[in-house]
């Protein structure tokens, strides 16, 4: 088993939702408190890929943020090889590639720049001969041509423009890169050379992903491990094979009864019923039981711990002992 890269330890991040103080006053209202993230922990193994799945507003992309550096966790801590991310030697060694390859490029900035900034950044290479030849190398790595370094983020196509977002994230040789919806912004037809990209990029490079995604087809394509979020917590974390043929959070069975399949066709399924609770009043207990098919009277009073992979009191007493 390969040793592991990053450790999620209870992480936390809460948000301050309320009104300003005098209308709290004259209103007579209390604060108010988004908790997007409760308590979540996992670990991804060096040279793997790990993937977030969830509702919108289940906290991937909150906890993406906190792993980066972007957003403090309120509690819990992040470690990458040991160490928190900003602290060196780690701070070339976590980059990230965002949903929106256009709105993550600079418009202003010529290509070369911009795959040229990280290392400016840390200062490697320092020559700047060094540095165009290496934004050189990024753009062929990832099927572009050197000539491309003189042009802006516009004159490219979609699938292009996450070309570049990659070579940027690459240029400052990391260990990890946080991927977060890489292909959801693109046409089906681009979406499969990106990921097909990234799997010989990290079979080439060594890379570790973490990979946020709401397409269930992509993440068994590309993950090693699947953690399952819903309400910022984390109700299932299994290999990626076995979470797909053997289930045994609700939500995960529901998720991936969703996903169409032309095999089944004609199948009867159960739809995913409800609308994801407000974050900010959440449900007692566990926070999938008002949508749970399974739902028994201990789900209502009393929030379940992730154990055996699962936060589930029906898997849990179901499991063999």
């Amino acid at each position: 088993m390969s040793g592991i890269l990053v450790t999620i330890d209870a992480l936390e991040r809460r948000f301050d939702v309320s009104k300003p103080w005098l209308e709290r006053v004259l209103a007579g209202e209390r604060r108010l408190s988004l908790k997007a993230v409760d308590g979540v922990s996992f670990a991804i193994r060096r040279g793997e890929t790990f993937a977030l799945v969830g509702e919108s507003g289940s906290g991937k992309s909150t906890i993406a943020k906190m792993i980066v550096g972007l957003l403090p966790p309120s509690a819990g801590r992040v470690t990458y090889a040991g160490r928190a991310p900003g602290e060196a030697p780690a701070a070339g060694g976590v980059q990230m590639i965002f949903q929106d390859p256009y709105a993550s490029l600079n418009p202003r900035w010529r290509v070369g720049d911009i795959i040229a900034e990280p290392m400016t950044a840390i200062g490697r290479p320092a020559d700047r001969a060094a540095r165009r030849a290496r934004v050189a190398e990024l753009l062929a790595l990832v099927g572009l041509s050197p000539r491309d370094a003189e042009k802006y983020p516009h004159q490219f196509s979609g699938g292009q423009r996450q070309r570049i977002a990659i070579a940027r994230a690459l240029s400052s040789e990391p260990d990890f890169i946080i991927c977060d919806e890489p292909t959801s912004a693109l046409d089906v037809s681009v979406q499969a050379q990106i990921l097909n990209l990234m799997r010989d990029l990290q079979d080439r490079l060594g890379l570790t992903y973490l990979l946020i995604s709401h397409n269930l087809a992509v993440v068994r394509h590309m993950a090693h491990q699947i953690g399952v979020l819903y309400l910022g917590r984390l109700v299932e974390v299994q290999e990626t094979e076995r979470l797909f043929t053997a289930p045994r959070h609700p939500y995960t069975r529901l998720l991936i009864d969703a996903v169409p399949d032309l095999a089944e066709i004609g199948r009867d399924r159960e739809p995913l019923q409800g609308e994801v609770p407000s974050p900010i009043d959440p449900p007692p207990g566990c926070t999938f039981h008002p949508r749970c098919p399974l739902v028994v009277p201990r789900c209502r009073s009393e929030a379940p711990l992730l154990r055996d992979g699962v936060a589930c009191h029906v898997a849990q007493s179901a499991a063999p002992t």
